[in-house]
């Protein structure tokens, strides 16, 4: 027999109801039927009662008893609990209120499975911003009566916080297109993120763009870009709490969507496989799958578009000149020096020097072969005639020749290659007085071009507290002095660490263009100064200026080179170079002065590195009971390099 009466919210009835429907003895779950301290049986209230129509629970510390379908069950992994929602909801219909909530049950909840009828006794909480019931013991009861299933609710996600609170811990089958906008937190936390539909500001973008790669920094276009970028991302958790970097118990279980090989990239498309629950935690909305996810096959609620490419496109031309950031290659590793600390793998070996010495990339022999490994399989693809690279060991630091660590690389590019494909520019005799530990350098492939003349190095002041750009000319091989161009590598400085007084014309002044702006500034003006005499000292007017100007598209160092008559050539290839934040841009640019870009043919930003997770990474290996590693290009750097294709003529 059942009594209606209704509830303080005036919607959804409350239902006192028989217990002979609950057979959890019978199921072998040893519980007997909820009921009150008095012995009575207790009163059942709607799930969409004790959510409410407002942000928390209009029940907060009231013992209720709520019956649903569960959708969801985390037995393991930290979450400790269960979702339940009413039975025969979801489908086209959207609610008032929830008809979802979270039941926290440590200890009870691998009692139930994915559609199972259950009864719940427990106190009605708020757990930051997320409405629960917390189970008391013996309180989570499995029915053997009939309910109608619930059904996804087949929507697009709203974008409101209001929208979804009345939508919270319940069954989506999110519909309309997604994209993955973000990987980097699948190493630590297992989330990922997802961007739903397409940019109204950019159309055709479905990635999150960083404002300042198209707008001014702290524009009022900016800004906005930045709040439609909030409206359509949502994180997408893996069902546990684990912190894979943390504790050694979290690192022996497999990371969530990632398997050794598989492709899990950032502007790929995604399709839900599963439904998922609208979830609030850590002060974000998410959605969770319905059990907690290992590698790529168990509970994985989505599927991911494979977008790699194992060469860049074609750049047409008859020659190509490219730019490489290489995280770092450090010959002289770790264990060369005293005082290094590390970054350990799971059983406490060291993979990457943290701090405490000079030296930023391997702590030994062993993780240089597999960084130097990555890289030297990516050059070797990208088979451009020149390439700038960035954060190569400036060997001088540890008492060595200048070039000692760019020519192992090169050694080891012809090695692979198995003939004498590559060659260094060599140091001019005449260098800074003070550099940095990593520096650029350029390498090339002497069956296209020949070296003219020395580089140069410009030690100018501007680039103190950086890395002094470094040029040299070429001429094709076979070709006259019209066949002449020049490159310079690049490399400001970097956004982070800002100077500590606010008033410091370097400060990060939180309009997105980062710490150091001025800085970059005038290391730009120089550097259209220096063109100019290398333009001139080498009798060409063909000069490109490649590298990491730790600059966006839109922002004021860049600017000064559009000014100064310099075109952005990969910005042509609508790719980015970058990842940061969940933003995708460029930091890396193939400037081209205006007699070199007539000559253009085209360009590419090859996307290996900063589009695949980081867990790939050289610097990850053994993090994870998962090998993730493997002796390619994809991840052999945090940026993707760029190459531009250039016609020249004898003529």
């Amino acid at each position: 027999m059942t009594t209606i009466t209704r509830n303080l919210m005036g919607k959804h009835p409350t239902r006192t109801l028989a217990t002979a429907g609950i057979t959890a003895v019978a199921l072998g779950l040893g519980l007997a039927p909820a009921a009150t301290a008095t012995g009575t049986e207790p009163t059942l209230t709607e799930i969409s009662a004790v959510q409410g129509t407002g942000e928390s629970t209009p029940m907060d510390g009231a013992e209720v008893t709520v019956r649903g379908i569960v959708t969801a069950a985390y037995p393991t992994g930290g979450i400790n609990g269960f979702y339940l929602q009413t039975p025969g909801t979801g489908g086209d219909e959207l609610p008032e209120a929830s008809e979802g909530i979270f039941i926290y049950a440590p200890g009870q909840t691998e009692k139930v499975s994915t559609g199972d009828y259950v009864q719940v006794t427990g106190e009605a909480t708020e757990y930051h911003g997320l409405t629960q019931i917390r189970a008391a013991r013996s309180t989570v009861a499995v029915l053997d009566e009939p309910a109608e299933a619930v059904k996804p609710l087949d929507i697009e996600l709203p974008a409101g916080a209001a929208e979804r609170e009345a939508l919270e811990s319940m069954l989506l089958a999110p519909s309309g297109n997604w994209t993955l906008a973000d990987n980097y937190s699948v190493n630590q936390y297992g989330e990922l993120t997802l961007a739903s539909g397409t940019s109204e500001i950019l159309p055709g973008e479905k990635a999150l763009r960083q404002p300042s790669d198209v707008f001014a920094p702290g524009s009022s276009d900016a800004l906005a870009l930045e709040a439609e970028n909030s409206r359509r991302s949502i994180t997408l958790d893996d069902g546990a709490t684990l912190n894979f970097m943390g504790a050694t118990s979290s690192k022996n279980n497999p990371l969530p969507y990632l398997e050794a090989g598989t492709a899990l990239r950032v502007g790929a498309p995604v399709n839900f496989q599963t439904g998922v629950i609208l979830d609030y935690r850590y002060d974000q909305w998410r959605l969770q799958p319905l059990g907690q996810v290992s590698g790529t096959q168990r509970n994985n609620p989505i599927s991911v578009g494979d977008t790699r490419s194992e060469q860049p496109e074609d750049v047409g031309g008859n020659v190509t000149v490219g730019t490489f950031n290489v995280l770092n290659y450090f010959t002289t590793t770790g264990d060369k020096l005293q005082g290094c600390n590390y970054y350990t793998d799971r059983e406490g070996n060291p993979v990457t020097v943290r701090r405490g010495c000079d030296a930023r990339g391997a702590a030994n022999a062993e993780n240089l072969e597999r960084q130097e490994a990555k890289i030297v399989s990516a050059l070797n693809a990208m088979d451009a005639d020149v390439v700038t690279l960035q954060e190569v060991e400036n060997s001088a630091h540890f008492g060595q020749p200048r070039d000692t660590a760019l020519a192992t690389l090169v050694d080891a590019l012809n090695e692979k290659a198995g003939a004498a494909r590559w060659a260094y520019v060599p140091s001019p005799e005449e260098l800074p007085a003070s550099e940095d530990v990593i520096r650029s350098a350029v390498i090339y492939r002497p069956s296209s071009v020949k070296p003219i003349d020395e580089s140069i190095i410009d030690d100018h002041e501007a680039f103190s507290n950086a890395r002094q750009p470094l040029a040299q000319a070429f001429q094709q091989v076979g070709g006259n002095a019209k066949t002449r161009f020049a490159v310079i590598a690049n490399h400001f400085k970097s956004k982070g660490s800002a100077p500590s007084d606010p008033n410091d014309p370097n400060a990060d002044r939180g309009d997105g263009a980062g710490a150091w702006n001025q800085a970059r500034v005038e290391q730009a003006s120089e550097l259209v100064s220096f063109a100019q005499r290398v333009s001139k000292e080498r009798n060409t007017d063909k000069v490109l200026l490649g590298g990491d100007f730790n600059s966006y598209g839109a922002e004021d160092p860049l600017r000064v080179l559009a000014q100064a008559g310099y075109s952005d050539i990969t910005a042509a290839s609508g790719k980015h170079s970058y990842l940061y934040g969940g933003r995708v841009g460029s930091l890396d640019h193939v400037f081209a002065s205006p007699g070199a870009a007539e000559v253009v043919t085209g360009s590419d930003v090859w996307q290996i590195n900063a589009n695949e997770p980081v867990a790939l990474e050289y610097s990850r290996f053994n993090y994870n009971a998962t090998d993730l590693y493997v002796a390619d290009m994809f991840r052999a750097s945090d940026h993707n390099p760029a190459v531009v294709g250039l016609q020249l003529s004898k003529r």
